[in-house]
């Protein structure tokens, strides 16, 4: 009887622990407020690599059928993009905002600690202007230094939406990059793609 009395003790803990911590985090802002849909990051933002008229920002806005502003800037750390937010989103009327950071945090050896906080006063920033954030995060395997972990975190306690990895499906294949940092114009696409199946169910 003991035993039996621990087993479902146990089974009802498990299930109170699993319905805690693996449900899927509330996203922020799903009726977003505010006028403009806005890309906002470094290169993979700008479209460095790509043909005119290809960045994924311009083929997301054919693709949803709605002008999308592109606020790439190739470069741009946690840092710098913070140092811009107000002039390049928040006085833009933000409806939805997709955001492409981290990279060359990654790339210049940063704090990863300082690199996610700085995303996180972004994320929540965007947030308070009752607009909707979708981040696109990079997962790279052996030199990724548990960035795709830390974009997870920083998403599930912000509520921001997360795209895992915006470079799935396109890093290294060949015919699909422009250097081994960025895509071309048919890496775009899929990078549109993705940001396009993280947007839809909001617009």
């Amino acid at each position: 009887m003991k035993r039996i009395i621990l087993f479902l003790f146990a089974a009802i803990a498990f299930s109170v622990f699993y319905l805690l911590f693996s449900a899927s985090p509330q996203i922020k802002n799903t009726n977003p407020i505010g006028d403009n849909i806005i890309c906002f990051g470094d290169s993979l933002t700008y479209g460095t690599g790509a043909g005119p008229g290809m960045n994924y920002p311009s083929q997301l806005s054919q693709m949803i059928n709605k002008d999308v502003i592109n606020a790439g800037i190739p470069g741009d750390t946690t840092q710098s993009a913070l140092n811009r937010l107000d002039k390049d989103v928040l006085s833009k009327s933000p409806r939805i905002v997709l955001v492409t950071l981290g990279g060359n945090d990654l790339k210049n050896r940063a704090n990863k600690e300082e690199a996610f906080h700085r995303l996180k006063t972004i994320i929540e920033s965007i947030q308070a202007r009752g607009a909707l954030v979708i981040v696109g995060g990079i997962d790279l395997p052996f030199f990724g230094k548990g960035y795709g972990q830390s974009y997870k975190r920083v998403c599930n306690e912000t509520g921001a939406v997360l795209i895992p990895n915006i470079y799935k499906g396109i890093l290294g294949k060949e015919e699909l990059m422009s250097d081994p940092i960025h895509p071309n114009s048919t890496g775009y696409t899929i990078m549109a793609r993705h940001f396009y199946k993280a947007i839809k169910p909001y617009l």
